[in-house]
């Protein structure tokens, strides 16, 4: 670990903090728990690319290859200035045990660039995906480690880099997940991870709150966040016939004013609106339905809530923000971002579910949105095959692969929490379910390897 690595650091406590009784009933894991913490690999390097002014301009490549002990590297390229070391090597590691999680064989990695898309021409934006897949092409394979998009990277991008990546290997292969539709890409992927997050959640409802069915109007869902997640999140929300109260950008909150919340027509408007760059402030503040809260996020300014469903980025909800969804009267909340609630949420949500009277159940990210990597995993096999899938296909595997997560996640939670569960007042521990069952997988996998003896 470098000197100051805050993002990755608190990665690092959430997972020793949840592995706490594992480690205690089977202390020969330690080890294991040690040498999982080190990526096999980071590669660092510059980018220089063209502006539309003919002026070069450079910014910072990165790539952490962090655990292969499952299957190739896999994770994606996030495009933001926010950019750096620390919040990669975060990803890579939830990456390691959510790709895990999915039951596919893929290991953990993520990459990316201080790079910032917003802004920028078409032009740049391909100049510079060439100039970024120049270096990173020497590094990734179809076998050996398999990006996909993430924040500021969509399918434009994907389309660039995977275009630079033919011509200068050679080889049409699926190199890159989240592809095209006509030339590799899979059905549900720009779905999955908003669709795999409601699939998880249903599960969760049917154990914890059956009242507040999705397929009940009165039900209120939160949404933060405007992006690929979010959008699909609240599609799917409004399939099934809950209310979606709530959506969210960079600049500030939009709430719903009235009884219908959300429609799909108003989503799908935010969609567009966002692949053109633009903010909620510049369609909604002056609308009769909605209304705008610049520099906010929605969690305390819905007074009665039901289901809260983070889908923006990392540490979105602070213990503050947890304690008001307490006080509406939340009862689920699922991470549709990675780690999208810092600490001090997690403790306020964990002490909720603890007490057992209406209690508030968290599922992480690792767990709740691995829907996203999981059809990447299914884009890899079909690419393997040359062969595509239909749309209900795909659908009923990631359905299966969130069911056996959560099953996983509820398993290993009961099991290791170190809780006493007996008197069924108590959900078990999802957060250490989903955090010991990965561990356990990959750490399994690493010493029949010889990496840990």
């Amino acid at each position: 670990m470098y000197p100051s690595e805050p993002e990755f650091e608190q990665a690092l406590g959430e997972l020793t903090d949840s592995l706490g009784p594992f480690l205690a009933a089977n202390p020969a894991y330690q080890k294991a728990f040690s040498i999982v913490q080190i990526p096999e690999r980071i590669v660092q390097f510059r980018v220089v690319w063209e502006d539309d002014q003919g002026a070069p301009q450079v910014n910072r490549g990165y790539r952490v290859q962090y655990n292969s002990a499952l299957g190739p590297y896999k994770g994606g390229l996030r495009l933001h200035p926010s950019v750096n070391l620390s919040i990669l090597k975060f990803l890579g590691f939830e990456q390691t045990f959510k790709n895990a999680l999915t039951g596919l064989n893929m290991g953990g990695g993520k990459g990316g660039s201080d790079f910032d898309p917003k802004g920028k021409s078409d032009s740049e934006i391909r100049r510079f995906c060439v100039s970024f897949m120049s270096e990173l092409s020497r590094h990734i394979g179809q076998d050996t480690d398999v990006p996909a998009g993430d924040i500021g990277t969509g399918g434009r991008e994907i389309g660039f880099m995977f275009g630079a990546y033919k011509k200068l290997r050679n080889e049409f292969v699926g190199v890159l997940t989240g592809k095209g539709g006509n030339w590799g890409g899979s059905f549900i992927r720009p779905e999955a991870t908003g669709y795999g997050l409601i699939y998880y959640v249903e599960h969760m409802i049917a154990k914890a709150c059956p009242e507040y069915s999705l397929s009940k109007p009165s039900t209120l869902v939160a949404i933060s966040g405007a992006g690929n997640v979010a959008q699909f999140t609240a599609l799917k929300v409004i399939e099934l016939g809950a209310t979606v109260v709530s959506l969210s950008d960079s600049k500030g909150a939009l709430i719903a004013t009235t009884d219908k919340g959300f429609s799909k027509e108003v989503v799908e408007k935010i969609g567009q609106l966002k692949l053109k760059g633009g903010f909620l402030s510049e369609s909604f503040a002056s609308s009769d339905e909605y209304k705008y809260y610049p520099g906010a996020r929605p969690w305390t300014l819905i007074p009665k809530l039901h289901i809260a469903l983070p889908g923006a980025t990392q540490n979105e909800v602070s213990g503050e923000e947890a304690e008001a969804l307490v006080k509406a009267g939340v009862r689920i909340v699922a991470e549709g971002s990675n780690m999208g609630c810092t600490p001090e949420a997690i403790e306020v949500f964990e002490k909720s579910r603890k007490t057992g009277k209406s209690p508030v159940w968290y599922a992480p990210g690792k767990a709740s949105n691995c829907g996203g990597v999981a059809v990447s995993g299914l884009e890899m096999a079909q690419n393997s095959q040359r062969f595509k899938w239909s749309p209900d296909e795909v659908d009923a595997k990631l359905k299966g692969i969130m069911k056996e997560c959560y099953e996983t996640c509820l398993s290993a939670g009961s099991k290791w929490s170190g809780e006493d569960l007996s008197s069924g007042s108590v959900l078990p521990s999802l957060l250490c379910g989903a955090n010991v069952a990965g561990f356990i997988k990959v750490a399994d996998a690493m010493k029949e390897h010889g990496d840990w003896w």
